[in-house]
């Protein structure tokens, strides 16, 4: 097989198959339909013009039978008056008449028989297309309903184009979501440990101590200056706290006291017994 004919015939099956994908059966078999009824409307046509010839032959014939009874009337004239000459040209006209009417009735014969024909075949194209008419529907409503089947079979499976789209779709949702969720939780972590505030600062660790430390520092004097201009400084506090210490010291030896006390009583009470 040459180039050519390689080419030509890889040609005519990509068509072949781009007609077949765009290829509605339901259209093609109205189509069909269609061009059957086109058919059955020339054969009546046909017919129709047949018989309008026919019934000018019959019209044609009836009147040389006119002409022919004419002719024979005045061929018996003729023969009263004793015109013999005239009597054999009306019968030469008569007989021509007849010869005409002959042929006629041949012609008008063939004509029925075609008319007989044609009609006969009419009948029967029209009944090949009313059963075709009764398979067609039978088969389009097969096509509708497994197409129908095939789209709700190709839904629920996820396997048709659109629902493919939709998986491929949705998958790319849940791969962003997945990713988005991820970046999230990773700068919560990061602004947790600070590391964050260490990629966005340009201190180290030691200079962010060091002014976390002048910052308590500062915070603590402004404190106590707020304090002493509210008349309450730190002294009396102080000295709170020292008289609540000489207390619990009182009451520790307190306590000490009563228990050598019931110590001695229990010794005497030994020494006695």
């Amino acid at each position: 097989m040459g180039i050519l004919s390689r080419a030509s015939y890889v040609i005519r099956s990509k068509i072949n198959a781009l007609l077949n994908r765009a290829e509605d059966p339901t259209e093609t078999l109205d189509y069909s339909y269609e061009k059957m009824r086109d058919e059955l409307q020339q054969v009546k046509q046909g017919i129709a013009d047949l018989t309008t010839q026919k019934k000018r032959l019959e019209i044609q014939k009836r009147r040389l039978e006119e002409n022919v009874e004419k002719h024979n009337d005045q061929a018996r004239q003729a023969v009263q008056q004793d015109r013999e000459d005239l009597a054999r040209k009306a019968l030469e006209k008569k007989q021509a008449k007849m010869n005409q009417i002959e042929e006629l009735d041949s012609q008008i014969a063939r004509l029925q028989d075609t008319q007989d024909t044609l009609v006969q075949k009419k009948d029967e194209l029209q009944s090949r297309i009313e059963e075709f008419r009764t398979k067609k529907e039978t088969m389009k409503a097969r096509y509708e309903a497994a197409e129908a089947s095939s789209r709700v079979s190709e839904a629920m499976s996820g396997v048709g184009d659109e629902m493919a789209d939709v998986g491929r779709a949705l998958e790319r949702a849940e791969e962003r979501t997945d990713e988005m969720e991820a970046r999230s939780a990773a700068m919560d972590e990061l602004m947790e440990s600070g590391a964050l505030d260490d990629v966005l600062s340009d201190k180290d660790s030691i200079e962010r101590e060091l002014e976390a430390g002048r910052t308590n520092a500062e915070v603590d004097a402004e404190l106590e200056t707020l304090k002493a201009e509210m008349g309450k400084s730190s002294a009396p506090a102080e000295e709170e706290a020292a008289d609540a210490e000489v207390d619990v010291d009182v009451e520790e030896e307190v306590v000490d006291e009563e228990v050598e006390a019931e110590l001695e009583e229990l010794k005497n009470d030994e020494e006695s017994s």
